[in-house]
């Protein structure tokens, strides 16, 4: 069986706390030529795929990793200051 295009789709969700999330996914085509083997460029659209989703979720992550130790940061200068929650809301 000659197979001539193969597709590949990866996709991740990431749980950013505070009830978010954010998906982000790839999808990648080739051709396969006949001397190819089709399992292998399979393969390799996978680790691509993967690579991109990591590549475009770390700047999401490292912002919302930012937000959630500012946040921790400022409620321990506010519960050392003796402010309460109830006077923050």
């Amino acid at each position: 069986m000659k197979i001539g295009t193969v597709s590949v789709s990866y996709s991740r969700k990431f749980n950013l706390g505070n009830y978010e999330s954010i998906e982000l996914g790839c999808s990648l085509w080739a051709q396969v030529e006949e001397e190819e083997d089709a399992s292998g460029v399979v393969q390799f659209l996978y680790y691509q795929a993967k690579a991109a989703v990591k590549e475009a979720a770390m700047p999401v992550i490292k912002a919302n990793e930012f937000q959630i130790s500012k946040a921790k940061s400022q409620k321990k200068v506010a519960t050392d200051e003796g402010v309460t929650e109830i006077d923050n809301f």
